[in-house]
């Protein structure tokens, strides 16, 4: 996921960034689980400060949007309740795998909807 400051606009980059990562989860291009850059790879990759990623972290951790695992890093947070948290988390799982395996998205969506319809 690719994220970029606009130097010309009147919100702080902070503000930027935290709007960003709000629109990709409610768009689906983040998903629950799914890992967020390190706060200093992706102030690099920003060209800004580690203090100002890392307040944007924060803001969308309050928010509940994200969650810290220490070392492990950030993630996007899983919503709902815990069936639904389960089934997201799965599917996030499922998603790492075939992306790894090179599994085309259309087939990857028709093998589980296939696998749902088992048994029905």
């Amino acid at each position: 996921m690719k994220f970029a400051i606009d130097p010309e606009s009147d919100a702080p980059p902070y503000e930027q960034l935290r709007a960003q990562v709000l629109e990709a989860v409610r768009e689906g291009r983040l998903v629950p689980g799914e890992r967020l850059p390190t706060v200093r790879a992706l102030a690099d990759q920003l060209g800004l400060a580690a203090n100002t990623v890392a307040r944007a972290y924060r803001e969308l951790e309050h928010d509940h949007l994200i969650e810290t695992r220490g070392r492990a890093g950030s993630f996007v947070a899983v919503h709902g309740d815990p069936a639904h948290r389960r089934a997201q988390e799965a599917a996030a799982e499922y998603a790492a795998l075939v992306r790894r395996l090179g599994v085309p998205i259309d087939d990857a969506v028709d093998l589980v909807e296939a696998a749902l319809r088992i048994g029905t």
